[in-house]
């Protein structure tokens, strides 16, 4: 990624960021936890891949990410309007599991942890 298309996602992700918190008012968003990780912009600026991570049921997931393509159009024309870009890029929402992956290791390491402390303490 060049400088530019990397200025470019981390103003998109700041937008986006506020824009679903303060004018999207689609519900399937608000269950469970959104959290826009990162955007990746296409060299010529015209796609941007937003992956999202989501913290909930996997059916509250899949109704976010549902709501989220719903709102591109609205979010594209919000983003018009609000930033000074020639050409704002297309959105595309797709899932992030690197948080869910994370908490998942998390649990993992704290599980064999416990379970060490518990056979040291019978020896």
């Amino acid at each position: 990624m060049t400088m530019r298309t990397t200025r470019v996602g981390e103003l998109l992700r700041a937008e986006i960021a506020e824009l679903l918190l303060r004018e999207v008012k689609d519900p399937r968003i608000g269950r469970g936890m959104v959290t826009i990780t990162e955007v990746q912009v296409s060299p010529d600026l015209r796609r941007a891949v937003v992956y999202v991570s989501h913290l909930g049921t996997s059916e509250e997931r899949e109704e976010a990410l549902a709501g989220l393509r719903h709102s591109a159009p609205f979010l594209h024309r919000e983003l018009v309007h609000r930033l000074s870009l020639r050409n704002v890029p297309e959105l595309v929402f797709r899932f992030d599991p690197s948080i869910e992956r994370g908490a998942r290791l998390a649990e993992l390491i704290q599980r064999v942890s416990a379970e060490r402390r518990g056979e040291e303490t019978v020896d």
